[in-house]
């Protein structure tokens, strides 16, 4: 059975995404970079489930270190996930994302950046709430 998570990054009121990408992307202040690194150092070693954008911006330095799975919204996420068992699963990758895999999520670990600009995808505080199911496989 996987032990699934997610990892992401929100803005101040919990911005997350505009016109495709991230509203900060391309910030090189302090806790925008960090933040890219924290990413990259949790995730090693561990699968990480996202959607082709997510997947495909991942640098060359990162994909030996870590298993990358692109999901889309035809997968079933247990199906997915059943894929990986005795793992660390990593849902990344936006709204729908984690609209889909929440009810799987057993982590959520959400790094609050200093970011207060426009968006056009937002966290939803109900992902949190659809958690922690038993996952038997």
């Amino acid at each position: 059975m996987p032990d699934v998570r997610s990892i992401c990054a929100i803005g101040l009121r919990g911005q997350m995404g505009l016109h495709g990408v991230l509203p900060w992307e391309g910030d090189r202040r302090a806790p925008f970079v960090d933040d890219v690194a924290r990413f990259f150092d949790i995730t090693r070693g561990h699968v990480l489930v996202a959607g082709r954008k997510t997947i495909e911006a991942i640098p060359e330095f990162a994909r030996g270190d870590r298993t990358l799975f692109i999901t889309d919204r035809t997968m079933e996420p247990r199906d997915v996930l059943a894929r990986f068992p005795d793992r660390i699963v990593y849902v990344g990758g936006g709204p729908v994302a984690w609209g889909a895999y929440a009810p799987y999520i057993r982590h959520w670990d959400i790094n609050r950046l200093p970011y207060d600009g426009d968006a056009d995808r937002w966290f939803d505080p109900a992902w949190l709430l659809a958690g922690g199911q038993a996952l038997e496989f």
